[in-house]
Parts: C-alpha cells; sequence; structure tokens
C-alpha cells in the first residue's frame, strides 16, 4: 500500500505535459496542448493536454484522465507502476508497507515480469565484463567497433556459455522460476531450467517508457544448426509486433529531426548512433506490422527506409510499405551500394557523408517501386500489366487525394499509361474497400454496444416504478452539478434570493425522493452533496483525481467537452447557445426533462403491468393500477406545464 502523502506529492511535482511529451508529439495550442491520438489512428490532432488542469482527453477514442491514468492506459501499467514510475521520475522517495503474504502472491504479475527483465539486463551487461564476457562478448562488439559509451547507452550485453548460469542466479536472488519462464529468459525442461541465450551477446529491448520488456541474442558461433538471432517469446510484456527496436533513444531525435530512418537490425541501430544520426529505429528482423507504423507516427509523418542492395529482400518488403502509405505517411527509399548495409556504410563515414548519401539517393517509394520493377518487365506484356496492377494498388492505399494525384500523374509517364485508366483503377479499388468496410463495421456495431451500469432493482420515485433508468438525463444534471455547481442562480427577483446550481440540484431531487441509477453519477451526486454541507466548493482536482475510475473518466469528459446540447435544447422551441450562457433556462428545464422522463417510463411500465393482469381479472389490483396511474399523468401534467414556460430569473 501507498500512503496518501505520498500520492499526493506525485501528483503535485508531475507535469503532466512533460510526462506525456515522452509518448505523443505535443505542440502548443493556446493554454493546452495537441497532439496526434496514442489510443487510435487519427490525421487530425484531437488528443489534448491542459497543464492548469492537469488532465488529457482523446476525442477519438473517448480516454481521458490525469498523469497517472494516461500511463495505465498507455504503458498498461497498474495504478501503483503507474505511481512508481512517476516517483522514479521525479526523484520522490517511494515507500510501500509492508504487504501480507496473501498481497505478495496477489502483486501484479506485470510488475514482477518488469523485475525479472530488468534484473536479466543488469546480470547481462555485468557478465560482459567478466573474463568469458570479455574474451567472447566484448571482442565481438569491439570488431563492430562499438564504443564504451555506447555499449552503455543501449545496455549491450552477455549470457555465459553455462547452460544455466542465469536461471541459477535468478532463482538465487529470489525470482520465481513461473517468471523466468514466461519472460523466456528460462526454458524449463522436467525439474531444470536452462538459459535461452547461453552463450550470446545480448541485445536488450526497451519499451517507450525505458524498460528492459525483451532481449535479442546472436550467436557467435558458425554452427549452421544453431539460429543465428533468438529473440524472447512473446510474453504481457513483450509483443513484438508493437515494439520498435532503439525507439526509447531515439523519440527525441526523430521528433527534432522530424523523420525516422527505419533499418533491420539491431547493429545497424547502434552503428548509426555512434556516427551520431539517433532517429533510427528498427523492425528487427519482423515484418512490419500497422502496430509499429503507428508508434512511428506518434513522432513523425516522415519515414525513410534504409535498404542493403538485396532487391529480393525489398521486393518482400513492398507489402510492408503499402501498410505505411496507408496510414498516410510520407515514404522515401535508399539503397546502398553492393556489399554495403547501414550498419557497415555507417562505420566507414561520418554522419555528415551519410546524411548527405541519403539525401542524393532516396527517391520516394512509387518512382522506386516502379523503376525497380520496370527493368524487369520490359518485353513481357504480361508482367508489365501485372506491373501497373502493383503500382494501381500501392497509390491507391494513400489517404490524401492529393498526393495520389501526383504519384499518379508519375506513374502515367513511368509506365507510359494514360493517367485516366490509372485513375479509373485507383477509383475502382477504393471503392471496393469503402464497401467492405462499411459491411465490416455494421456488423460489429451491435457487438460495441456496452450497457449502462445500473443498481437493479433500485426505486426512483418510491411507491411508483423500480427499475427506471434515464442515462441523457441523468449524465445532463451530473455535468451541471461539476461544471456550474458554483455558479448561483436567483430564485425570484427578491434580494438575498440566490442559490447555488449545486444546491437547488440537490434539494430538487431529494425534494421528489429521486436517485440516480447509474454507479458513477450517483458516487459523484453524493460527493457534490458530501462537499456542499461542508461549506466546500466543488473544484476539478477533487473529481480529476478521485479515488474511482468512472468518477475520473467522466469528470475528465466533462470538464474538457468543447460543448454539451441535450435533448431539451434540440427541440423546436429551443434557441442553441453554449451551455451556462443562461443557467437560469437551462438548469431548471434539465431537471424536469430528467423528472419527465422518470414519469414517461413509469407510466409504460404500470401500462405494461395493468395488460397482463387484466387478463387475470384481479379487480383489485387493477383498480390500484389505475389509480396509480391517473396519479402519474397528474404529476406528468404538471411537469410538462413547467417544461412549456417555467423559468428562474438569473
Amino acid at each position: 500500500m501507498i500512503d496518501q502523502q505520498t500520492i499526493n506529492q506525485i501528483f503535485e511535482r508531475a507535469d503532466i505535459v512533460e510526462v506525456i511529451s515522452d509518448f505523443v508529439t505535443l505542440k502548443k495550442s493556446g493554454t493546452n496542448y495537441k497532439g496526434l491520438s496514442p489510443f487510435s489512428n487519427e490525421k487530425t490532432p484531437s488528443f489534448m493536454v491542459s497543464p492548469a488542469k492537469g488532465i488529457f482527453k482523446d476525442f477519438s477514442s473517448g480516454k481521458g484522465g490525469n498523469v497517472v491514468g494516461f500511463l495505465m492506459e498507455h504503458e498498461k501499467l497498474s495504478y501503483p507502476e503507474a505511481l512508481r514510475y512517476l516517483a522514479n521520475r521525479y526523484n520522490i522517495a517511494f515507500e510501500e508497507k509492508e504487504l501480507t503474504a496473501e498481497e505478495i502472491q496477489q502483486k501484479n504479475e506485470r510488475e514482477s515480469l518488469l523485475a525479472v527483465t530488468e534484473f536479466a539486463s543488469k546480470y547481462f551487461a555485468h557478465q560482459l565484463q567478466s573474463e568469458e564476457g570479455k574474451a567472447i562478448g566484448m571482442t565481438y562488439f569491439r570488431k563492430r567497433g562499438f564504443r564504451d559509451d555506447i555499449l552503455k547507452k543501449f545496455q549491450l550485453g552477455y549470457s555465459p556459455e553455462g547452460r544455466k548460469a542465469f536461471s541459477t542466479e535468478a532463482e538465487k536472488n529470489g525470482y520465481k522460476r513461473s517468471y523466468l519462464v514466461t519472460t523466456g529468459l528460462s526454458i524449463a525442461r522436467d525439474d531444470y531450467l536452462f538459459d535461452r541465450f547461453a552463450g550470446r551477446v545480448i541485445f536488450p529491448i526497451h519499451s517507450l517508457s525505458g524498460s528492459a520488456i525483451g532481449f535479442g541474442g546472436r550467436t557467435l558461433k558458425s554452427d549452421k544448426n544453431i539460429a543465428k538471432y533468438l529473440n524472447s517469446p512473446e510474453s504481457d510484456l513483450y509483443h513484438k509486433s508493437r515494439v520498435l527496436y532503439g525507439l526509447f533513444h531515439a523519440k527525441k531525435a526523430i521528433v527534432s529531426k522530424d523523420r525516422c530512418f527505419l533499418v533491420e537490425g539491431y547493429t545497424d541501430v547502434i552503428s548509426m548512433h555512434q556516427a551520431g544520426i539517433e532517429n533510427v529505429v528498427a523492425s528487427s528482423g519482423t515484418a512490419l506490422t500497422t502496430e509499429q507504423i503507428r508508434l512511428i507516427k506518434r513522432f513523425t509523418s516522415n519515414i525513410t527506409i534504409l535498404y542493403d542492395g538485396d532487391e529480393a529482400g525489398i521486393k518482400a518488403s513492398f507489402r510492408g510499405i503499402d501498410m505505411i502509405l496507408e496510414e498516410g505517411m510520407n515514404v522515401k527509399v535508399v539503397m546502398f551500394p553492393a556489399g554495403e548495409d547501414p550498419d557497415s556504410f555507417a562505420q566507414s563515414r561520418s554522419s555528415s557523408d551519410f546524411l548527405e548519401y541519403i539525401q542524393s539517393s532516396e527517391k520516394d517509394f512509387i518512382s522506386f517501386k516502379t523503376e525497380l520493377l520496370l527493368a524487369e518487365t520490359q518485353h513481357d506484356p504480361i508482367k508489365r500489366a501485372q506491373l501497373i496492377t502493383d503500382i494501381v494498388k500501392s497509390v491507391a492505399v494513400i489517404p490524401d487525394g492529393i498526393l495520389r494525384s501526383v504519384f499518379l500523374k508519375d506513374s502515367s509517364l513511368l509506365l507510359g499509361v494514360e493517367e485516366q485508366i490509372l485513375y479509373n483503377e485507383v477509383n475502382k479499388i477504393r471503392s471496393r474497400k469503402q464497401e467492405q468496410q462499411w459491411k465490416r463495421e455494421q456488423s460489429g456495431y451491435r457487438s460495441r454496444q456496452e450497457p449502462p451500469t445500473t443498481i437493479p432493482k433500485q426505486p426512483v420515485v418510491p411507491g411508483f416504478v423500480e427499475n427506471v433508468f434515464s442515462e441523457v438525463e441523468e449524465r445532463e444534471i451530473i455535468y451541471f452539478l461539476l461544471k456550474f455547481g458554483n455558479h448561483n442562480l436567483r430564485l425570484s427577483s427578491e434580494e438575498n434570493s440566490e442559490i447555488s446550481v449545486g444546491l437547488f440540484i440537490i434539494r430538487e431531487i431529494q425534494n421528489d425522493d429521486l436517485e440516480f441509477t447509474n454507479l458513477v453519477y450517483k458516487q459523484i451526486f453524493e460527493d457534490v452533496k458530501d462537499i456542499i454541507e461542508r461549506g466546500d466548493t466543488v473544484t476539478e482536482r477533487f473529481f480529476v483525481y478521485h479515488d474511482h475510475p468512472g468518477v475520473r473518466k467522466l469528470a475528465v469528459d466533462i470538464f474538457t467537452s468543447r460543448y454539451e446540447l441535450s435533448k431539451v435544447w434540440k427541440r423546436k422551441e429551443a434557441y442553441v447557445e453554449m451551455p451556462g450562457e443562461n443557467l437560469g433556462f437551462e438548469v431548471p428545464k434539465s431537471l424536469l426533462s430528467y423528472k419527465m422522463m422518470v414519469i414517461e417510463k413509469a407510466l409504460n411500465q404500470l401500462r405494461t403491468e395493468l395488460q397482463s393482469i387484466e387478463k387475470e381479472k384481479d379487480v383489485e389490483s387493477i383498480n390500484q393500477l389505475i389509480i396509480r396511474l391517473k396519479s402519474l399523468e397528474g404529476v406528468k401534467r404538471e411537469l410538462s406545464v413547467g417544461l412549456g414556460g417555467r423559468t428562474i430569473i438569473r
């Protein structure tokens, strides 16, 4: 458990803009900051961070919260893990109360896995300085030309030849066998463990926040039966399709240069860093994925892919590059001379020479692909037709219409095909794709609906109805409570007749014995009531940093809402205005609308019940229901009058 004083200190010290900037490129926008959503694929920035309020809001996905909430959503950390991350970042002493045996057993598995991988990373780096490590691992790294500062920066290491060296040391330090196996650092055989990476040099793979989450190991043996590279298996920590090697070290340089170099291997990244070029990441030999592309897109829309001279490898990667184009990114391609790759090229040249070569050699991908394949199809009309189809498919995935037209014009000249023919083919492909996407969205719509959280059989109007739930109306009342609870209304033209919006709403709800059925709304209502009864002020911070995650999320939604127009304001007789401009009209109308909805639902339930018991000819029960119906209809008439004209002078 974490003491409240430490939590308060963390929230006071943590700069939400500073923390989120480690993961998202933010740009100043008035008093706030904006960036592309890290939770969804978008082209127009709708991710907002408010330093004054200490909150973020992602309008594309609906996610929002405080700095801890962001880390929990983005890095998939538990609440204690997110607090610990911030404490470490801001050098805050972080102490937890001694846990019971049961609490230790229940500690988050991800936290335990991270502890294992961090231990392993330090162990492998330390082993590089051992006698065996120097003779084998360090010799290899020196041959690659890596300096000590680079070895330390990337935490490069060595795993000893002994088949059980690491596993034995880890168990001796108290790390559970199950976690060693889950992370893939150890492999279980019968009743013993042996090391997955034994006898290999180690390349730790880091998350965006800098934690070691996986490893790549390279063998130095020439035995063809042994895999040259081994990677950590998939786990709760490490998903290779969502990770790019070197991104943690490259993200700041990518932002400042507004470009990312994409290479294939670990040593390509490391050599380029050593040459002074830091805006580089690697796909680590795996096929490029959409998740990896979107990782890069958080920091820049410009990718330059660096290839060695292997044409077969380039052709195999064409599908991945189409995926980059589909994400709306700008792609350039550089091909190194035969026998060269980014690693060797960076080591033999200065950073200025390296960058000069890239600038003079890079081509846009469509031109590069056309020129590369055109040479193979000159005398074969069938292959030429296939090439044209291939190029058209690549252009068709580009979301920007102007860019598509530019590439089609260039392709028309290169391929010797009329531009209109290419346009027609692109339009056919895009139309088919849009139709397929629409069908998928329609078929999946119902499965995405989530029922509201309600209290079953919770009486809303005692003696009349049960299970009444009015989502829109309840939410609007909470909206006014939080956003305008401290504002005043004047009940009449007389002096000293003012009342706060919060107190007015609370009295109206309590006077009619109404109760919120949504658990989150109910919690907020009770909290506001307690605050007002104590004579305190309703503050944003109290709800944004609330213990209840649902309250935190709703508070952020309300405090960051651009505007909200209820069903009440969409009726013909209403005029459209920004909420809060006429609280004397808005607040009572919202309350009346809420009460009307409760009554209407109660009436519907009673009518259904009446139809059911009429078949049983239970005269006494029928008469009781009729009395209740008439009573509710009278209440409805009163509410209708209020909705038709009752206002409060502001």
